[in-house]
């Protein structure tokens, strides 16, 4: 693994982000989504995001798009300025390689700058990759919803981790 770069996504990568974030569905590990989503059903989340407070990275591995990440508001109200959900998601071919660790480093790095205070992960309970990447790197459970999502069948739970950074 080469080192990684982070760029400001720009609408002709919404595509990209759409096929990960598509091909993480069949897991039913990362997302509650159960169907792929379109481009278009995703144009209004893309521009939510802004470059100075809220980003939407891509991440590449020299020229290839290999992830990305983005910061989305907490609650959409003021108050909650400092505090975002973190989403983090690669492509599959680049999964369990150390990828995560990489882009956790950076986020955790960039978020004061953006006037983040706080960062959120927002979990599936039997994701146990995800929740011992983000425990490793310093985020505790502040809370879980029991049973809050039925995936083919099953209910699941979903975990809240956060951490103060700023």
């Amino acid at each position: 693994m080469k080192d990684l770069q982070f760029r400001n996504a720009a609408p002709n990568d919404l595509e990209k982000i759409v096929e990960i974030y598509n091909s993480t569905i069949p897991s039913r590990m990362v997302t509650a989504d159960t169907e792929n989503v379109t481009v278009e059903s995703r144009k209004k989340w893309f521009d939510e995001h802004n470059p100075e407070t809220r980003p939407l990275w891509i991440i590449e591995n020299g020229y290839e798009v290999v992830g990305w990440v983005s910061f989305s508001s907490f609650y959409g109200r003021p108050a909650y300025n400092g505090t975002v959900e973190m989403s983090i998601y690669l492509d599959e071919s680049c999964r369990g390689k150390g990828y995560g660790k990489k882009v956790m480093e950076y986020c955790i790095a960039s978020a004061p700058g953006l006037g983040i205070k706080t960062l959120l992960g927002f979990i599936f309970s039997h994701n146990q990759a995800s929740l011992k990447l983000f425990r490793n790197f310093g985020f505790e459970e502040w809370g879980m919803f029991p049973d809050v999502a039925v995936l083919d069948g099953i209910e699941r739970s979903l975990t809240i981790l956060g951490k103060r950074v700023g």
